[in-house]
């Protein structure tokens, strides 16, 4: 019996790849091609879609030809990606009007505190679940239109698309140019502050208050569904899925249960919980979005993104020179005991959830002539096991669940004394399972469930096991008094930035407040 696949195309900040699954879950192949990043400026933040594009052409066709497996043993593709980059391309040419503005981009800081200003802005979180901020794709494409000359006429005239990184990657796959389809799906939808959460369509009085043009918008549909035929690079396969990376992941990670938390540790971390049927409304700084939908059943999900985890590793390796690779970040840790009395926080572009301070800047506090370089490793590693904590009190307080342990995935959870810390402060057991990329394994799920390659979520979770356990060690009143160190160390990072608009209407020689 000829044997049959499912592959996840897993579109991430800093790679492309291509993985095939088979039906217990496990990896038959995998193919993958980095992309480079742009810092035009300080805070800015840019990819070469077409690049990433060319990169996907690569290793779709690669993934099946090493792997042996043809085009008609795959079931179904599923598309995971990340989420608020946004692309503007021209629907006749099919080239991008610029680079894409990536998740982390800051530029928009002005323009943000222009629209807070603005009648209305009280009813964004209320329509859409999340906080006016640089993060989300709203205010990147506002700033595209605003500054691409005659982009806005064009926009209004249909003649090019906006989309985040799986409309782009779909678009191109199904035809481009020659018809193809200009779709998204709820969950990356639902981080444009575009979406209506109850009606999961765009919101007009969203699209008038961002000045956005319909027009440019894909269709939005389930995260299952029928989202075309590939007509290029491997013509036939059937695109049956897309999810935002994490989404994907918490989807991966079979978190299908109200309460269920998982965290995925890469260039940044993001905790989310499944919140079921219900659409919590957070009031502690956390992100209300559709964890995934299957057919016309949405499960909404508390989302609390940390900007810089892995990313923090990589900056003391390449700017600092602490390390030489990312391991020896875990190494030199473990040769102290403790922090020596330094915390790291790591607002290099502010703080996301729970505090969304885009004028907070990084700090290491708490020097003196005691502290080592071990000490400051340990303090990098404490810093994201720290911020994960302040995601997990706020979900908590705002769902009214209190979150039993916390499933794991990413590259960072290859550091276990990072995990082992994370247990600590969290005070829960801490679970990685066998299949730790869980973002592509969720977005072959999707796709494999929306085709019958798997018959229910239930057969899913068969699938989940746990590779490794770490469960909590620390004293609980050593945990109470390190973590109020923390909070008061993040206090110290606020308003160490000020904002272009506000330099400007300073008084010369007068600081701004």
């Amino acid at each position: 019996m000829t044997q049959h696949y499912v592959l996840a195309i897993d579109q991430g900040t800093t790679s492309s790849r291509c993985i095939l699954f088979d039906h217990r879950a496990r990896f038959a192949g995998v193919a993958q091609r980095e992309h480079r990043q742009h810092y035009p400026r300080p805070g800015w933040v840019e990819q070469d879609a077409m690049e990433i594009w060319r990169n996907v052409e690569r290793i779709l066709p690669q993934v099946l030809r090493d792997a042996g497996v043809g085009a008609e043993q795959v079931a179904a593709v599923g598309i995971a990606n990340q989420r608020e980059t946004t692309v503007v391309w021209d629907r006749r040419t099919g080239v991008p009007v610029g680079r894409a503005i990536v998740w982390q981009d800051v530029r928009t800081e002005d323009l943000v505190e222009e629209f807070a200003e603005t009648p209305g802005a009280e009813r964004i979180r209320e329509l859409c679940g999340l906080p006016l901020t640089t993060y989300f794709a709203a205010p990147k494409l506002r700033w595209m239109l605003d500054t691409v000359p005659g982009l806005r006429e064009r926009a209004e005239r249909g003649e090019v698309l906006f989309g985040t990184m799986e409309s782009w990657l779909i678009w191109n796959l199904t035809g481009g140019v020659d018809g193809g389809s200009h779709v998204t799906d709820v969950t990356n939808a639902s981080r444009t502050l575009l979406m209506n959460l109850a009606t999961r369509a765009w919101d007009p009085e969203l699209l008038r208050f961002f000045g956005i043009p319909v027009a440019m918008l894909p269709r939005i549909q389930p995260s299952t569904a029928s989202f075309g035929t590939v007509r290029s690079v491997v013509p036939g396969l059937r695109i049956a899925a897309a999810l935002g990376d994490q989404h994907a992941a918490l989807f991966g990670q079979t978190c299908f249960a109200r309460g269920e938390t998982k965290c995925t540790y890469g260039t940044g971390a993001f905790l989310m919980m499944n919140t079921g049927n219900e659409l919590v409304r957070s009031e502690h700084g956390l992100l209300t979005t559709i964890g995934y939908q299957i057919d016309d059943e949405p499960v909404y999900a508390l989302e609390g993104p940390i900007a810089m985890t892995g990313s923090l590793v990589q900056w003391v390796r390449d700017n600092i020179g602490l390390v030489g690779t990312a391991p020896e970040i875990e190494t030199l840790a473990r040769t102290v005991e403790d922090n020596g009395g330094c915390y790291l926080v790591p607002a290099f572009s502010g703080l996301y959830a729970p505090h969304w301070r885009s004028d907070a800047r990084g700090l290491l506090i708490g020097l003196t002539s005691y502290v080592t370089k071990g000490h400051v490793a340990r303090a990098v590693l404490e810093a994201t096991a720290w911020q994960t904590r302040e995601v997990v009190d706020a979900m908590n307080a705002d769902s009214g669940l209190q979150a039993s342990s916390l499933r794991v995935d990413g590259g960072m959870t290859s550091d276990n004394l990072l995990m082992q810390i994370v247990s600590d402060v969290l005070d829960v057991p801490v679970m990685r399972p066998f299949v730790a990329e869980t973002v592509s394994l969720g977005a072959a799920y999707a796709a494999g469930l929306a085709v019958g390659y798997w018959p229910d979520l239930q057969g899913l979770r068969g699938n989940w096991r746990v590779a490794a356990q770490w469960v909590p060690r620390m004293d609980a009143a050593h945990r109470a008094e390190e973590y109020e160190n923390w909070q008061r160390a993040v206090a110290l990072s606020y308003g160490w930035a000020r904002s272009a608009r506000t330099r400007r209407t300073s008084p010369k020689g007068q600081p701004s407040m």
